[in-house]
């Protein structure tokens, strides 16, 4: 009767500590998702640790005062299997509670990544007393036979090795972080195969001689109008069949592979994110994926990942995960951030390159596509910017503005870089004109051979004319939308056109229509509740007369612009 008693006693604490957190959760409006911690939408301006920082207390302290002095609001961070479960059913948790307490002092959030099974496709950071019993935990193989240091995701033992300490992660974190700083969790890292499309052991050659699962093709045929096009091509060429050989529905060749190896990669962490759901009902889980870029095939890039070709297999076989988020390392950078944030995927970047760009992307993202936040990889190791920081505290301050906004459009993102200089946005009745601040003259840097530093910023509407521009490096115009396009005027270095520059119109052309001016200039200071204060009136100089509203490539600020009308 005792031990009833206790045991009755034990799972009331534990719901009662469960219940009393405050849960993050994804709150959906039409295409627009948000993030809501704590009561409130939450836009993660954070940072990712290199990948070992986790397994020294010194580390840790380090990453979590440095993402402080970045003016972040959240760290992402491994939880590592082989920390948490360094011998078989012995448990230690030192470093995620370190990890906790540490964010706790710094008035950061945290997303754990789990670091299982795999990692960047390997089991590297499986322990030790995994890794040496192949027998019990077998290996993917490849075509040829040759085992490699990627865990089989066909083996029930590596599956309930994995799970077994993901579960005890997840319940001492729902013990013990009552503060709710945990507010995200991505299961597995960087998920794919290597070597070889798909994995050929005795486990998995199994599995695919079944064939294509009911479930998903019935996914594909209910989903046929918003496949990817990939994806699509394969299965109309082969005559959209409703079952068969995996051959037989998508055709024979490594990309066929790949969907398989998705399906059931897939498969295997709906299982984890089930788990996830049992403990925490509404905090968001996601897989990151490492980019098949560089004219890579499946196996020389980590294959059948959560990559946006396989996103519907991915959407098919694991429904419990929220989103497939890209680390993003290589160019085409818009092009990327285009391809993840579709309807049915709302867009995440856990992992960027970290440089002086980071800012002006997360302008980007936040503005132009309502991005869920954005994570600069390894910050930890790179030199340290206050002026940056202060940036970052500036555009975090947005967040109730931009909580505002409630649908994709409202807002716009931009951003700029030496192959990409103007964008013409054309909204509310007007023609807006953004371009990279060095099109202006007056920058030596612009000029003498320089590269040129990604820019970027936000454009929030507050009113009719009335517009809050958050962001560096960037000179905006404003023109009635039904104005004539007018050609690029070259300025010299007192601001005046250059002799010879194309004019807006013809000396003897009749003008007809409104012209648009600048009301108001005004840098402000956005405070918590949405309202803000203003800091300094600009004029003059400052808008080239009335003619532009800008910031320098050195500066970030946060500017109140109220345009008017005249004819």
């Amino acid at each position: 009767m005792n031990r009833l008693i206790c045991l009755i006693l034990a799972i009331g604490l534990f719901a009662l500590l469960t219940s009393a957190r405050t849960e993050s959760r994804l709150e959906r409006s039409g295409e627009l998702t948000r993030l809501i911690v704590d009561g409130k939408p939450f836009f993660i301006l954070g940072g990712e640790t290199g990948n070992s920082m986790a397994s020294c207390d010194e580390d840790i302290a380090d990453v979590m005062v440095k993402a402080g002095e970045r003016g972040y609001n959240t760290v992402l961070i491994p939880a590592a299997w082989e920390l948490i479960e360094p011998r078989k059913g012995e448990f230690d948790f030192s470093s995620v509670d370190n990890i906790i307490s540490r964010a706790n002092e710094q008035n950061l959030k945290v997303v754990l990544l789990w670091f299982g099974a795999w990692k960047n496709s390997m089991s590297c950071y499986a322990p030790e007393w995994f890794k040496r019993d192949t027998s019990t935990y077998p290996r993917a193989r490849t075509a040829a036979g040759k085992p490699l240091e990627i865990a089989s995701a066909f083996s029930e033992n590596v599956y309930e090795a994995d799970a077994a300490a993901f579960r005890r992660l997840l319940r001492h974190i729902a013990e013990t972080d009552t503060a709710g700083t945990v507010i995200m969790l991505q299961i597995e890292n960087e998920i794919g195969m290597l070597e070889d499309a798909r994995d050929h052991s005795s486990l998995a050659e199994k599995e695919y001689c079944k064939g294509v699962p009911a479930a998903l093709t019935a996914h594909i045929r209910k989903n046929k109008k918003s496949l990817h096009p990939t994806l699509l091509a394969g299965w109309q060429e082969n005559g959209m069949k409703n079952s068969g050989s995996w051959t037989e529905v998508f055709g024979p060749g490594i990309y066929t592979d790949e969907i398989f190896m998705a399906w059931n990669y897939a498969t295997y962490v709906e299982r984890l994110a089930r788990e996830a759901r049992e403990v925490f009902p509404t905090m968001p889980l996601y897989v990151n994926a490492a980019m098949n870029s560089r004219g890579r095939r499946p196996g020389e890039y980590p294959s059948a990942g959560p990559l946006i070709h396989l996103k519907d297999i991915w959407h098919a076989a694991a429904p419990t995960i929220d989103f497939l988020s890209p680390d993003l390392y290589d160019k085409g950078f818009t092009d990327w951030v285009e391809a993840y944030s579709t309807p049915d995927n709302p867009l995440f970047i856990p992992e960027i390159k970290a440089g002086s760009e980071n800012l002006a992307q997360a302008c980007y993202v936040l503005g132009e596509k309502g991005a869920i936040g954005i994570s600069p990889f390894a910050y930890n190791l790179q030199p340290g910017d206050r002026e940056k920081a202060t940036a970052y505290r500036q555009l975090r301050d947005l967040t109730p503005l931009l909580a505002g906004c409630t649908r994709k459009g409202m807002t716009n993102g931009l951003y700029f870089d030496e192959d990409s200089t103007t964008r013409t946005i054309v909204r509310d009745g007007l023609r807006i004109t953004a371009s990279h601040y060095f099109t202006l003259p007056w920058d030596p840097r612009a000029r003498d051979g320089s590269e040129w530093p990604a820019s970027g910023g936000i454009i929030i509407p507050v009113a009719p004319m009335e517009y809050i521009i958050s962001g560096s490096g960037i000179v905006l115009t404003f023109e009635a939308g039904n104005a004539a396009e007018t050609g690029r005027q070259i300025l010299g270095e007192d601001g005046f056109l250059n002799s010879g520059s194309d004019r807006s119109e013809s000396s003897a052309a009749q003008w007809r229509g409104k012209r648009v001016g600048l009301a108001s200039v005004e840098e402000i200071r956005v405070n918590d509740d949405g309202t803000w204060d203003r800091v300094r009136t600009f004029n003059g100089d400052e808008t080239h007369q009335g003619r532009h509203v800008r910031i320098g490539v050195d500066d970030y600020k946060t500017l109140h612009v109220k345009l008017y009308e005249y004819e």
